[in-house]
């Protein structure tokens, strides 16, 4: 990872890496999603669904995908050697098909990353300008992913509208819905697609603002939407002044460098 993908990733909120695993590995994992989508790949008439969400994946060719020297260094660039968390699988896979339907969940949201009063309720999880349970939002592309397949929608910069809206929310936070009624701060950013090949992931900053959509080709999306977990927390206030770059970002969206 580059001195410019870092700047990019802290000004932009994102930063995009090619072949960050191989695509035999993405051909692999996605044999055993299809499998498990109860869907057959040759049939397009079974494909009745505009989405099926599918979790937790720990089969080798799943470790082997977020363990690739490539994506460990960049964990070390963006959130610092030792303050990040190994993971062990992949998930969730929201695996979207075409369908003229809506899928229903094509809102603009930030990722919650700790449990409101319902750990059971992912609408109450909540997000504080410290990013509590989440150093990274990932992005891993199992399939190839143009324009027409569905790909995330990603507001650039974004994050640093987000830090502003959590900083007077403390410790506690908002929770996913009602930060996700504040991000009309962000809709004047600029709008990229995660698109590339298979092996391709987008490291994003976990206050990037982003959307699914609905998918207008002919190809399935395949994508792992995990988080990278801090091993410690975000500080904003170090007195070595050592910031990882997703520290640096919130910072910068705050005003205080």
């Amino acid at each position: 990872m580059s001195d410019h993908d870092v700047k990019q990733f802290v000004h932009e909120g994102f930063v995009r890496i090619d072949n960050a695993f191989s695509r035999e590995l993405a051909d692999t994992g996605r044999k055993i999603l299809w499998r498990d989508t109860g869907c057959d790949p040759d049939d397009p008439s079974t494909w009745t669904k505009p989405v099926v969400r599918l979790g937790e994946y720990s089969d080798p060719c799943f470790r082997d995908a977020v363990n690739t020297p490539v994506l460990h260094e960049a964990f070390d660039r963006l959130v610092g050697k030792g303050r990040w968390l190994p993971r062990y699988s992949l998930g969730t896979f929201p695996v979207r098909f075409p369908a003229a339907d809506d899928p229903g969940d094509s809102g603009w949201h930030v990722d919650a990353s700790f449990p409101g009063d319902d750990p059971a309720d992912y609408m109450q999880w909540r997000v504080n300008i410290h990013s509590r349970g989440r150093a990274l939002l990932m992005l891993f592309l199992f399939s190839d992913v143009t324009e027409l397949d569905a790909p995330t929608r990603i507001r650039v910069g974004s994050h640093l509208d987000v830090a502003r809206i959590l900083k007077g929310a403390g410790v506690a936070g908002l929770s996913f819905m009602d930060l996700a009624r504040e991000l009309i701060a962000t809709e004047g950013r600029e709008q990229v697609l995660a698109i590339g090949k298979a092996g391709t992931v987008y490291l994003c900053h976990p206050f990037l603002a982003h959307a699914a959509q609905p998918h207008r080709g002919s190809n399935p999306r395949f994508l792992a939407q995990p988080p990278l977990i801090p091993a410690e927390e975000f500080h904003l206030d170090r007195k070595d002044g050592t910031y990882c770059p997703v520290e640096a970002a919130i910072r910068l969206g705050l005003g205080l460098s």
